[in-house]
């Protein structure tokens, strides 16, 4: 005997009683208040990454000069070489002007957040670039770019998420204690980039673990905290620059050129850390005059 599916579905769901389902069609995180969506926040941080990865990909396509068989090359105008930045900026600064003079809400909110996200991939890829004010895109310095990057998108994908830093009524106990614990952050994050940890600074403002971690362990060689505070501890000093040796510069390279490329072949400016661990230098004992 044969069941007639459709017509037992029906009869099932009428004699158990049961309610429709109704799925919104926009699906919104509230943080704070219950009119403010995070779908805006989304869209800017997969803008940034998806910015990244295709401009890598063709800066990497036009080094190589496979590029030019599906005509990428550089822009040039009047002779001069137009960095991909300069379009981030126009795109950053259009965009700006768009949601101070318009303010649009939903989709069109969205869609200002992403554009506003390609030009902030754009220009952070050139962070080097702002640094140096010369082009390092393929030089070791140009690594400095990726951790930018980095950042920028640790950054953005916290927000995802939501992110209250102050809890409470202002006044309130329980507002006092959140902005204590705020300024205890903020102070291991100091620590973090005293000690050379740029990364790790910017990321335990959102993430306080990370601040913890990086405020404990020893500083790099050659920071601010490593020069002041290790000068009379030879011991620590010697451990830092074990710890922060060419092994641990060469599996962070690794990382960075397997996402952004490694620099090109004579370009290279600073390959090994020799620098950073000639910067300690234990005091000299063997005289007696003193400094």
């Amino acid at each position: 005997m044969r069941v007639a599916a459709a017509s037992t579905v029906p009869w099932l769901a009428s004699s158990l009683k049961i309610p429709p389902v109704k799925i919104p069609s926009r699906v919104s995180i509230p943080v704070g208040r219950s009119d403010l969506s995070l779908r805006p926040m989304m869209w800017m941080f997969l803008a940034i990454l998806l910015t990244f990865l295709v401009t890598r990909t063709v800066t990497r396509l036009i080094r190589s000069g496979s590029g030019a068989g599906v005509g990428l090359g550089n822009v040039r105008l009047g002779g001069n070489h137009v960095h991909h930045q300069v379009f981030g900026i126009l795109i950053i600064i259009g965009t700006g002007i768009v949601l101070i003079s318009q303010t649009p809400r939903g989709a069109g909110l969205d869609a200002a957040a992403a554009v506003f996200g390609a030009g902030v991939g754009l220009t952070v890829d050139e962070f080097a670039l702002w640094l140096h004010l010369e082009d390092v895109y393929w030089t070791d310095q140009g690594r400095k770019s990726v951790d930018a990057m980095f950042c920028v998108l640790v950054i953005t994908g916290a927000l995802i998420g939501g992110a209250q830093f102050a809890t409470g009524r202002i006044g309130t106990a329980a507002w006092w204690s959140s902005v204590a614990v705020i300024a205890v952050n903020l102070l291991l994050c100091v620590i973090c980039l005293l000690k050379g940890k740029t990364v790790t600074g910017v990321t335990g403002i959102f993430i306080s673990v990370v601040a913890i971690v990086g405020a404990i362990r020893l500083a790099k060689p050659g920071s601010w905290w490593a020069t002041h505070r290790y000068a009379t501890r030879p011991r620590r000093g010697a451990r830092a620059a074990s710890r922060y040796d060419q092994r641990h510069h060469d599996r962070w390279n690794r990382l960075r050129d397997l996402v952004a490329g490694a620099p090109s072949p004579g370009k290279a400016a600073l390959t090994a850390p020799a620098a950073a661990r000639e910067a300690y230098s234990p005091p000299d004992t063997t005289s007696g005059s003193k400094a």
